[in-house]
Protein backbone atom coordinates (compact mmCIF):
# COMPACT_ATOMS: atom_id res chain seq x y z
CA UNK A 1 0.00 0.00 0.00
CA UNK A 2 0.61 3.74 -0.74
CA UNK A 3 2.66 5.79 2.40
CA UNK A 4 2.95 9.00 2.35
CA UNK A 5 5.28 10.39 4.40
CA UNK A 6 5.24 14.85 5.24
CA UNK A 7 7.10 14.90 8.09
CA UNK A 8 9.44 17.45 6.03
CA UNK A 9 6.55 19.57 5.32
CA UNK A 10 5.54 20.54 8.89
CA UNK A 11 8.03 23.05 9.23
CA UNK A 12 6.46 25.36 6.81
CA UNK A 13 2.93 25.16 7.10
CA UNK A 14 0.63 26.63 9.49
CA UNK A 15 -1.53 23.48 10.88
CA UNK A 16 -4.44 25.75 10.66
CA UNK A 17 -3.48 26.24 7.52
CA UNK A 18 -3.56 22.46 6.56
CA UNK A 19 -6.68 21.92 8.42
CA UNK A 20 -8.61 24.52 6.49
CA UNK A 21 -7.01 23.10 2.93
CA UNK A 22 -7.94 19.72 4.11
CA UNK A 23 -11.28 20.58 4.20
CA UNK A 24 -11.32 22.24 0.73
CA UNK A 25 -9.62 19.24 -0.62
CA UNK A 26 -12.50 17.35 0.75
CA UNK A 27 -15.24 18.87 -1.39
CA UNK A 28 -13.12 18.62 -4.27
CA UNK A 29 -13.11 14.97 -3.59
CA UNK A 30 -16.48 14.63 -3.30
CA UNK A 31 -17.17 16.71 -6.40
CA UNK A 32 -14.79 14.44 -8.52
CA UNK A 33 -16.54 11.32 -6.76
CA UNK A 34 -20.22 12.43 -7.81
CA UNK A 35 -19.15 14.24 -11.10
CA UNK A 36 -20.40 17.42 -10.38
CA UNK A 37 -17.56 19.37 -10.53
CA UNK A 38 -15.90 20.80 -14.35
CA UNK A 39 -15.22 18.51 -16.98
CA UNK A 40 -17.12 15.60 -14.61
CA UNK A 41 -17.64 14.28 -18.03
CA UNK A 42 -14.29 13.30 -18.69
CA UNK A 43 -14.20 10.76 -15.44
CA UNK A 44 -14.30 7.56 -17.42
CA UNK A 45 -10.94 6.86 -16.14
CA UNK A 46 -12.59 6.03 -12.93
CA UNK A 47 -15.74 3.65 -13.94
CA UNK A 48 -13.08 1.92 -16.04
CA UNK A 49 -11.59 0.43 -13.03
CA UNK A 50 -15.16 0.61 -10.98
CA UNK A 51 -16.97 -1.57 -13.81
CA UNK A 52 -14.21 -3.27 -15.69
CA UNK A 53 -14.51 -4.85 -19.22
CA UNK A 54 -13.17 -8.40 -19.00
CA UNK A 55 -13.76 -9.10 -22.42
CA UNK A 56 -11.74 -5.95 -23.65
CA UNK A 57 -8.81 -6.85 -21.24
CA UNK A 58 -8.93 -10.85 -22.58
CA UNK A 59 -8.69 -9.10 -26.11
CA UNK A 60 -5.94 -7.40 -25.52
CA UNK A 61 -3.86 -9.84 -23.90
CA UNK A 62 -4.88 -12.47 -26.55
CA UNK A 63 -3.19 -9.42 -29.49
CA UNK A 64 -0.75 -9.10 -27.52
CA UNK A 65 0.44 -12.43 -27.48
CA UNK A 66 -0.28 -12.78 -31.02
CA UNK A 67 2.26 -9.78 -31.99
CA UNK A 68 4.58 -11.16 -29.29
CA UNK A 69 4.69 -14.71 -30.83
CA UNK A 70 5.80 -12.58 -34.75
CA UNK A 71 7.29 -9.27 -33.91
CA UNK A 72 10.78 -8.20 -32.94
CA UNK A 73 9.82 -4.77 -32.77
CA UNK A 74 6.80 -2.94 -32.04
CA UNK A 75 6.61 0.52 -32.81
CA UNK A 76 3.92 2.53 -30.61
CA UNK A 77 3.18 5.88 -32.73
CA UNK A 78 1.47 8.34 -30.45
CA UNK A 79 2.38 11.62 -28.48
CA UNK A 80 1.88 12.73 -24.95
CA UNK A 81 -0.69 10.98 -23.23
CA UNK A 82 -0.75 8.46 -26.11
CA UNK A 83 2.94 7.40 -25.15
CA UNK A 84 3.65 8.59 -21.77
CA UNK A 85 2.05 6.20 -19.65
CA UNK A 86 3.22 3.23 -21.66
CA UNK A 87 6.75 3.66 -21.37
CA UNK A 88 6.30 4.67 -18.04
CA UNK A 89 5.14 1.36 -17.15
CA UNK A 90 7.64 -0.52 -19.99
CA UNK A 91 10.22 1.00 -18.50
CA UNK A 92 9.88 0.36 -14.83
CA UNK A 93 9.18 -3.10 -15.20
CA UNK A 94 11.52 -4.32 -17.97
CA UNK A 95 15.63 -4.77 -17.40
CA UNK A 96 17.59 -1.87 -17.49
CA UNK A 97 19.57 -3.97 -20.30
CA UNK A 98 17.05 -5.88 -22.74
CA UNK A 99 13.69 -6.53 -22.37
CA UNK A 100 11.74 -9.33 -20.75
CA UNK A 101 11.86 -12.68 -22.03
CA UNK A 102 9.71 -13.45 -24.87
CA UNK A 103 8.48 -10.01 -25.66
CA UNK A 104 9.86 -7.94 -28.86
CA UNK A 105 11.70 -4.55 -28.74
CA UNK A 106 9.45 -1.52 -28.36
CA UNK A 107 10.29 1.54 -30.10
CA UNK A 108 8.09 5.00 -29.77
CA UNK A 109 7.84 7.11 -32.66
CA UNK A 110 5.31 10.42 -34.12
CA UNK A 111 6.53 12.09 -30.01
CA UNK A 112 8.65 14.82 -31.96
CA UNK A 113 9.46 15.92 -35.11
CA UNK A 114 12.37 15.17 -35.59
CA UNK A 115 13.28 13.82 -38.89
CA UNK A 116 16.86 12.75 -38.26
CA UNK A 117 15.52 10.31 -35.66
CA UNK A 118 12.88 9.25 -38.21
CA UNK A 119 14.79 8.33 -40.90
CA UNK A 120 17.56 6.36 -38.31
CA UNK A 121 14.26 4.28 -37.02
CA UNK A 122 13.09 3.50 -40.53
CA UNK A 123 17.03 2.16 -41.31
CA UNK A 124 16.33 0.12 -38.61
CA UNK A 125 13.91 -1.59 -38.84
CA UNK A 126 15.24 -3.17 -42.08
CA UNK A 127 15.28 -6.97 -42.22
CA UNK A 128 12.76 -7.25 -39.06
CA UNK A 129 9.59 -8.13 -38.36
CA UNK A 130 7.64 -5.06 -37.17
CA UNK A 131 4.03 -4.67 -36.07
CA UNK A 132 3.08 -1.11 -35.20
CA UNK A 133 0.44 0.48 -33.02
CA UNK A 134 -0.71 4.13 -33.89
CA UNK A 135 -2.40 5.76 -30.59
CA UNK A 136 -4.39 8.99 -31.58
CA UNK A 137 -8.03 10.19 -30.79
CA UNK A 138 -8.00 12.27 -34.10
CA UNK A 139 -5.40 11.05 -36.29
CA UNK A 140 -4.55 14.47 -37.40
CA UNK A 141 -2.35 15.60 -34.51
CA UNK A 142 1.10 16.54 -36.71
CA UNK A 143 3.85 14.26 -34.98
CA UNK A 144 2.26 10.60 -34.99
CA UNK A 145 0.14 11.10 -38.35
CA UNK A 146 3.75 12.37 -40.32
CA UNK A 147 5.38 8.76 -38.33
CA UNK A 148 2.56 6.80 -39.27
CA UNK A 149 2.35 7.82 -42.82
CA UNK A 150 5.98 7.10 -43.09
CA UNK A 151 6.18 4.10 -40.83
CA UNK A 152 2.80 2.38 -42.90
CA UNK A 153 4.78 3.26 -46.25
CA UNK A 154 7.71 0.93 -44.91
CA UNK A 155 5.63 -1.84 -43.75
CA UNK A 156 3.48 -1.60 -47.46
CA UNK A 157 6.93 -1.90 -49.02
CA UNK A 158 8.40 -4.68 -47.17
CA UNK A 159 5.22 -6.97 -45.80
CA UNK A 160 2.70 -8.74 -48.25
CA UNK A 161 0.37 -8.32 -44.80
CA UNK A 162 1.04 -4.78 -44.11
CA UNK A 163 -2.73 -4.62 -43.36
CA UNK A 164 -2.60 -7.23 -40.35
CA UNK A 165 0.50 -5.44 -38.82
CA UNK A 166 -1.12 -2.46 -37.86
CA UNK A 167 -3.19 -1.94 -35.00
CA UNK A 168 -5.32 1.25 -34.35
CA UNK A 169 -6.06 3.07 -30.89
CA UNK A 170 -8.86 5.92 -31.66
CA UNK A 171 -12.05 7.45 -31.66
CA UNK A 172 -15.25 5.25 -31.90
CA UNK A 173 -16.06 6.86 -34.92
CA UNK A 174 -14.68 10.11 -36.00
CA UNK A 175 -11.16 11.09 -37.49
CA UNK A 176 -8.74 10.31 -40.16
CA UNK A 177 -7.36 6.24 -38.51
CA UNK A 178 -11.49 5.53 -38.87
CA UNK A 179 -11.15 6.43 -42.54
CA UNK A 180 -7.93 4.89 -43.68
CA UNK A 181 -9.30 1.25 -41.93
CA UNK A 182 -12.38 1.63 -44.18
CA UNK A 183 -10.03 0.95 -46.75
CA UNK A 184 -6.87 -1.36 -44.94
CA UNK A 185 -9.00 -2.99 -42.30
CA UNK A 186 -6.89 -2.21 -39.43
CA UNK A 187 -7.61 -4.37 -36.22
CA UNK A 188 -8.95 -1.31 -34.09
CA UNK A 189 -9.45 -0.51 -30.17
CA UNK A 190 -11.46 2.73 -28.81
CA UNK A 191 -10.07 5.11 -26.72
CA UNK A 192 -12.95 6.44 -24.58
CA UNK A 193 -14.53 9.16 -25.19
CA UNK A 194 -14.47 9.93 -21.55
CA UNK A 195 -11.11 9.77 -21.02
CA UNK A 196 -8.46 12.17 -21.82
CA UNK A 197 -5.27 11.52 -23.20
CA UNK A 198 -2.94 11.65 -19.98
CA UNK A 199 -5.82 9.67 -18.18
CA UNK A 200 -5.57 7.04 -20.24
CA UNK A 201 -3.17 4.66 -19.69
CA UNK A 202 -5.40 1.73 -17.91
CA UNK A 203 -7.06 1.93 -21.36
CA UNK A 204 -6.40 0.11 -24.72
CA UNK A 205 -4.03 3.14 -25.14
CA UNK A 206 -1.34 2.02 -22.46
CA UNK A 207 -2.39 -1.78 -21.91
CA UNK A 208 -1.69 -3.10 -25.34
CA UNK A 209 1.90 -1.66 -25.94
CA UNK A 210 2.52 -2.54 -22.41
CA UNK A 211 0.95 -6.12 -22.47
CA UNK A 212 3.23 -6.62 -26.07
CA UNK A 213 6.27 -6.10 -23.26
CA UNK A 214 5.37 -8.99 -21.47
CA UNK A 215 4.02 -7.33 -18.41
CA UNK A 216 0.59 -8.47 -16.45
CA UNK A 217 -1.74 -5.98 -17.39
CA UNK A 218 -4.31 -7.70 -15.52
CA UNK A 219 -2.18 -6.78 -11.75
CA UNK A 220 -1.70 -3.31 -12.95
CA UNK A 221 -5.72 -2.34 -13.69
CA UNK A 222 -5.86 -4.46 -10.28
CA UNK A 223 -3.31 -2.24 -8.10
CA UNK A 224 -5.23 0.53 -9.58
CA UNK A 225 -8.67 -0.76 -8.95
CA UNK A 226 -7.47 -1.34 -5.32
CA UNK A 227 -6.35 2.21 -5.43
CA UNK A 228 -9.59 3.53 -6.38
CA UNK A 229 -11.56 1.89 -3.81
CA UNK A 230 -9.10 2.51 -0.62
CA UNK A 231 -9.17 6.51 -2.09
CA UNK A 232 -12.85 6.29 -2.03
CA UNK A 233 -13.71 8.34 1.35
CA UNK A 234 -12.34 12.01 1.93
CA UNK A 235 -11.05 10.96 5.45
CA UNK A 236 -7.77 9.66 6.08
CA UNK A 237 -7.24 9.38 2.22
CA UNK A 238 -3.22 10.12 1.53
CA UNK A 239 -4.27 11.39 -2.18
CA UNK A 240 -6.65 14.26 -1.08
CA UNK A 241 -3.68 15.41 1.83
CA UNK A 242 -0.95 15.27 -1.03
CA UNK A 243 -3.38 17.86 -2.90
CA UNK A 244 -4.22 19.90 0.14
CA UNK A 245 -0.60 20.75 1.30
CA UNK A 246 0.42 20.92 -2.47
CA UNK A 247 -2.74 24.23 -2.54
CA UNK A 248 -0.94 25.42 0.71
CA UNK A 249 1.97 25.72 -0.61
CA UNK A 250 1.19 27.42 -3.91
CA UNK A 251 -1.25 29.88 -1.40
CA UNK A 252 2.86 30.79 -0.37
CA UNK A 253 3.97 31.58 -3.41
CA UNK A 254 6.15 28.69 -4.36
CA UNK A 255 5.40 27.68 -8.17
CA UNK A 256 7.47 24.44 -8.57
CA UNK A 257 6.86 20.73 -8.11
CA UNK A 258 9.68 18.49 -8.34
CA UNK A 259 9.09 15.33 -8.43
CA UNK A 260 12.35 13.42 -7.40
CA UNK A 261 13.14 9.61 -8.28
CA UNK A 262 16.26 7.37 -6.92
CA UNK A 263 15.53 4.37 -8.92
CA UNK A 264 16.18 4.98 -12.54
CA UNK A 265 13.42 2.73 -13.49
CA UNK A 266 10.44 5.27 -12.29
CA UNK A 267 12.27 8.42 -14.60
CA UNK A 268 9.91 7.40 -17.18
CA UNK A 269 7.09 7.62 -14.54
CA UNK A 270 8.17 10.72 -13.79
CA UNK A 271 7.68 12.12 -17.10
CA UNK A 272 4.21 10.43 -17.18
CA UNK A 273 3.29 12.40 -14.09
CA UNK A 274 4.86 15.63 -15.00
CA UNK A 275 1.85 15.71 -17.92
CA UNK A 276 -0.78 14.90 -15.71
CA UNK A 277 0.10 17.70 -13.28
CA UNK A 278 1.54 19.90 -15.93
CA UNK A 279 -1.91 19.94 -18.26
CA UNK A 280 -4.13 19.09 -15.68
CA UNK A 281 -3.47 22.22 -13.53
CA UNK A 282 -1.76 24.46 -15.51
CA UNK A 283 -4.03 27.27 -16.74
CA UNK A 284 -5.79 30.42 -15.59
CA UNK A 285 -2.37 31.93 -14.41
CA UNK A 286 -2.16 29.23 -11.64
CA UNK A 287 -0.73 25.75 -10.86
CA UNK A 288 2.63 24.55 -9.77
CA UNK A 289 5.31 23.93 -12.50
CA UNK A 290 5.73 20.20 -12.60
CA UNK A 291 9.36 18.84 -13.14
CA UNK A 292 11.22 15.36 -12.83
CA UNK A 293 14.67 14.84 -11.90
CA UNK A 294 16.42 11.59 -10.90
CA UNK A 295 18.64 11.48 -7.90
CA UNK A 296 21.45 11.02 -7.31
CA UNK A 297 22.44 11.77 -10.53
CA UNK A 298 20.84 15.24 -10.46
CA UNK A 299 21.89 16.25 -7.22
CA UNK A 300 25.07 17.22 -9.68
CA UNK A 301 23.16 19.16 -11.50
CA UNK A 302 20.24 20.92 -10.36
CA UNK A 303 21.21 19.88 -7.08
CA UNK A 304 23.04 23.56 -6.38
CA UNK A 305 20.03 25.17 -7.29
CA UNK A 306 17.55 23.28 -5.37
CA UNK A 307 19.75 23.94 -1.93
CA UNK A 308 20.65 27.51 -2.41
CA UNK A 309 18.81 29.29 -5.78
CA UNK A 310 15.53 31.06 -5.29
CA UNK A 311 12.84 29.64 -2.88
CA UNK A 312 10.19 29.00 -5.29
CA UNK A 313 10.07 25.04 -4.95
CA UNK A 314 8.39 22.53 -3.27
CA UNK A 315 9.49 18.74 -3.45
CA UNK A 316 8.10 15.17 -3.74
CA UNK A 317 10.45 12.25 -3.63
CA UNK A 318 8.70 8.95 -4.96
CA UNK A 319 10.71 5.94 -3.29
CA UNK A 320 10.31 2.13 -3.03
CA UNK A 321 10.63 0.17 -0.34
CA UNK A 322 11.73 -3.00 -1.50
CA UNK A 323 13.59 -2.40 -4.84
CA UNK A 324 15.04 -6.39 -5.10
CA UNK A 325 18.70 -5.38 -5.22
CA UNK A 326 21.28 -7.42 -3.36
CA UNK A 327 24.28 -5.70 -4.42
CA UNK A 328 26.31 -5.16 -1.56
CA UNK A 329 30.10 -2.78 -1.59
CA UNK A 330 32.53 -5.66 -1.92
CA UNK A 331 35.59 -6.44 0.42
CA UNK A 332 38.87 -5.33 -0.60
CA UNK A 333 40.75 -8.76 -1.86
CA UNK A 334 44.42 -8.89 -0.18
CA UNK A 335 45.67 -8.69 3.47
CA UNK A 336 47.38 -5.74 2.38
CA UNK A 337 44.73 -3.25 1.39
CA UNK A 338 45.58 -0.21 2.72
CA UNK A 339 42.01 1.17 1.92
CA UNK A 340 43.15 3.06 -1.43
CA UNK A 341 39.48 4.14 -2.70
CA UNK A 342 38.12 5.20 0.69
CA UNK A 343 35.50 2.61 0.82
CA UNK A 344 36.12 0.55 3.63
CA UNK A 345 33.68 1.93 6.00
CA UNK A 346 30.72 1.12 3.37
CA UNK A 347 32.14 -2.60 2.90
CA UNK A 348 29.04 -4.80 3.03
CA UNK A 349 26.46 -2.30 3.13
CA UNK A 350 24.02 -3.27 0.61
CA UNK A 351 23.45 -0.21 -2.20
CA UNK A 352 19.76 -0.61 -1.06
CA UNK A 353 21.03 0.97 2.14
CA UNK A 354 22.91 3.43 0.54
CA UNK A 355 20.55 4.43 -1.54
CA UNK A 356 18.19 5.05 1.33
CA UNK A 357 20.80 6.99 3.00
CA UNK A 358 21.21 9.39 0.27
CA UNK A 359 17.68 9.91 0.08
CA UNK A 360 17.53 10.46 3.78
CA UNK A 361 20.49 12.96 3.31
CA UNK A 362 18.93 15.23 0.53
CA UNK A 363 15.55 15.48 2.24
CA UNK A 364 17.07 16.52 5.37
CA UNK A 365 19.29 18.49 3.46
CA UNK A 366 16.48 20.31 1.44
CA UNK A 367 14.10 20.91 4.49
CA UNK A 368 17.17 22.82 5.98
CA UNK A 369 17.51 24.86 2.82
CA UNK A 370 14.39 26.02 2.38
CA UNK A 371 12.25 23.03 0.37
CA UNK A 372 9.18 21.94 1.93
CA UNK A 373 9.34 18.06 1.18
CA UNK A 374 7.44 14.62 1.48
CA UNK A 375 8.02 11.52 0.01
CA UNK A 376 5.11 8.63 -1.67
CA UNK A 377 6.38 5.28 -0.75
CA UNK A 378 5.88 2.46 -2.98
CA UNK A 379 6.38 -1.36 -1.63
CA UNK A 380 8.48 -2.26 -4.86
CA UNK A 381 8.71 -1.67 -8.46
CA UNK A 382 5.86 -4.06 -9.71
CA UNK A 383 2.41 -4.10 -11.85
CA UNK A 384 -0.08 -4.16 -8.98
CA UNK A 385 2.27 -1.03 -7.12
CA UNK A 386 2.51 1.01 -10.32
CA UNK A 387 -1.06 0.67 -10.98
CA UNK A 388 -1.70 1.72 -7.14
CA UNK A 389 0.38 5.09 -7.68
CA UNK A 390 -0.94 5.67 -11.28
CA UNK A 391 -4.49 6.18 -9.72
CA UNK A 392 -2.81 8.00 -6.95
CA UNK A 393 -1.56 10.57 -9.08
CA UNK A 394 -4.73 11.08 -11.02
CA UNK A 395 -6.95 11.18 -7.98
CA UNK A 396 -4.57 13.65 -6.22
CA UNK A 397 -4.18 15.91 -9.66
CA UNK A 398 -8.19 15.87 -10.17
CA UNK A 399 -8.62 17.41 -6.53
CA UNK A 400 -5.63 19.89 -6.62
CA UNK A 401 -7.22 20.69 -10.02
CA UNK A 402 -10.77 21.62 -8.32
CA UNK A 403 -8.45 23.41 -5.46
CA UNK A 404 -7.20 25.80 -7.89
CA UNK A 405 -10.31 26.19 -9.70
CA UNK A 406 -9.75 25.08 -12.79
CA UNK A 407 -11.19 22.31 -14.80
CA UNK A 408 -8.37 19.68 -14.40
CA UNK A 409 -9.54 17.47 -17.76
CA UNK A 410 -9.31 19.72 -20.42
CA UNK A 411 -5.96 21.26 -22.09
CA UNK A 412 -6.74 24.17 -24.04
CA UNK A 413 -3.40 25.79 -24.28
CA UNK A 414 -2.08 23.12 -26.24
CA UNK A 415 -3.78 24.19 -29.13
CA UNK A 416 -1.96 27.62 -29.40
CA UNK A 417 1.57 26.43 -30.41
CA UNK A 418 -0.24 24.13 -33.13
CA UNK A 419 -2.15 27.57 -34.50
CA UNK A 420 1.01 29.04 -34.78
CA UNK A 421 2.89 26.27 -36.82
CA UNK A 422 0.01 25.70 -38.98
CA UNK A 423 -0.04 29.11 -40.25
CA UNK A 424 4.07 29.06 -40.79
CA UNK A 425 3.26 25.75 -43.25
CA UNK A 426 0.47 26.59 -45.05
CA UNK A 427 -2.03 24.06 -43.38
CA UNK A 428 -5.63 25.16 -45.66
Amino acid sequence: MLRLDYEHILPFVDPADLDRQLGAARDAHRLLIEKSGPGGDATGWRDILIRPDEALLQDIAETARCIREEADILVCIGIGGSYLGAEAVIQALSPSFGRNEGSPEILFAGHHMSGAYLQELLEYLHGKSVFVNVISKSGRTLEPAIAFRCIRQHLEKHFDDADRRIIITTDPEKGALNTLRTTHGYKKYVIPGDVGGRFSVLTPVGLLPISVAGIDIRALFEGAAAALARLDSPKNNPAVLYAAIRSVLLQQGLCIDLLSVFEPALYGFGRWWQQLFGESEGKNGTGLFPFVAQYSTDLHSIGQYVQEGQRSLMETFLMVERTGSVLSVPEEPGADSKDLDGLDYLTGQSMATINRAAWEGTAQAHTDGGVPNMTLWIPEISPTCLGEAIYFFEHAVSVSGYLVGVNPFDQPGVEAYKKEMFSRLGKP
